[in-house]
């Protein structure tokens, strides 16, 4: 009896195995964990080399947020994360370091610099998975995170690099049925622990699964950005949408188009005006077997405007288009060894190249071992 017990329940973990759903891979995702009562314990460490062929003097590649650095093995992200829940309470606590934490974390102050997670959540309702979480929080934007083992290619596109990577503040979660969830955000700002004006700003995400090889995603922000910094700024207002198809067959593909408006007051006149940044990509995956892929990604981003990105040459306004080809080697079930290519075109001259002149273009190969536990 008791064999047959044991037998039933590892079939059914194999079913539910094969029809699980498709990661929403904007968002952090559950890791391999170490069980203990209640409380997971895992880990992830993301180690990369990259030769950046315009060579910058600084070692920093230009307009990069993750795997920043030339010319270097580096760490472009190590983290441990601990999650506890019961029936009533969740929590979640990831400590950070790398160089993707030094290039993205640089507003921040003291220890916050490393806080990748820091929440606590609360169950509303004994028999409904109404959740509220509170804290340092994961962000929906885009369809791209930090996580690198989670995406078809290592890069991260110029969507994700962006639009802010984490949040702080709280979100309220709600199932709408089982095939649309509902979030709703009420945040510090724009990717900042520490708040830097008084207004607080808005979000929602609506994830919508129609079945388990498809996820639409829509996701919106409001606040006013006004800072010591940014005096002159006003309310932005964003909205992204993204799709992920993930069938178990060779063929994968995920695509993002998102707009943002900010607001602006005149330095001269003080009229109010809003400039606008936006931007596409569309990446696709073919397996070449069940331990190796090959990805594709194709973007271009917008913004004549200097909203997120001021170019480094003083040429005006930034815009460019990028295209990448990644191979992954699936090492073991844990450990992922990626070679990527990728090149970048920009109508203007916004790169800065191995003669210290302004250029079009810039070229990077990068490797990367990534390994998870």
């Amino acid at each position: 009896m008791k064999k047959s017990l044991l037998l039933t329940i590892a079939l059914i973990a194999i079913v539910l195995n094969n029809y699980a759903q498709v990661s929403n891979t904007g968002m952090v995702e559950q890791m391999d964990s170490a069980e203990n009562g209640k409380l997971n314990v895992s880990g992830y460490v993301d180690v990369y080399y990259g030769f950046d062929f315009n060579q910058p003097k600084t070692f920093d590649r230009d307009y990069a947020v993750s795997s920043s650095r030339h010319n270097e093995v580096n760490i472009n992200l190590v983290y441990v994360d601990l999650k506890y829940r019961n029936d009533k309470v969740r929590a979640r606590i990831i400590p950070g370091f790398g160089s993707y934490v030094n290039s993205n974390y640089v507003s921040e102050s003291g220890s916050l610099k490393n806080l990748i997670e820091a929440n606590v959540g609360l169950k509303l309702f004994k028999n409904k998975e109404i959740w509220v979480d509170a804290g340092v929080i994961g962000s929906p934007y885009t369809n791209e995170s930090a996580i690198s083992k989670d995406h078809f290619m290592y890069t991260r596109s110029f969507a994700p690099e962006y639009v802010p990577y984490y949040l702080s503040g709280a979100k309220l979660t709600m199932p709408f049925g089982k095939k649309i969830m509902a979030y709703f955000y009420l945040l510090n700002g724009w990717q900042q622990i520490s708040d830097v004006n008084n207004p607080l700003s808005f979000g929602t995400q609506i994830e919508y699964r129609p079945n388990n090889k498809l996820l639409l995603n829509w996701n919106t922000y409001v606040g006013d950005e006004s800072s010591a910094l940014n005096p002159h700024y006003g309310n932005r207002y964003f909205t992204d949408l993204y799709v992920i198809y993930n069938p178990d067959g060779k063929f994968s593909f995920t695509s993002c188009v998102y707009l943002g408006f900010q607001q602006y007051a005149d330095s001269i006149t003080g009229n109010k005006d809003f400039n606008n940044w936006w931007q596409a990509n569309f990446i696709a995956k073919v397996k070449c077997n069940k331990n190796a892929f090959v990805a594709g990604r194709v973007e271009y981003f917008n913004d004549q405007n200097e909203v997120m990105i001021k170019p480094i040459t003083g040429s005006k306004g930034f815009s460019t288009f990028s295209s990448a080809i990644c191979f992954t080697k699936k090492v073991s079930h844990n450990t992922l060894f990626r070679l990527e290519a990728r090149n970048y075109v920009s109508e203007s001259n916004v790169y800065i190249n191995a003669e210290n002149k302004p250029s079009n273009t810039s070229n990077l190969l990068i490797t990367n071992i990534t390994i998870w536990f």
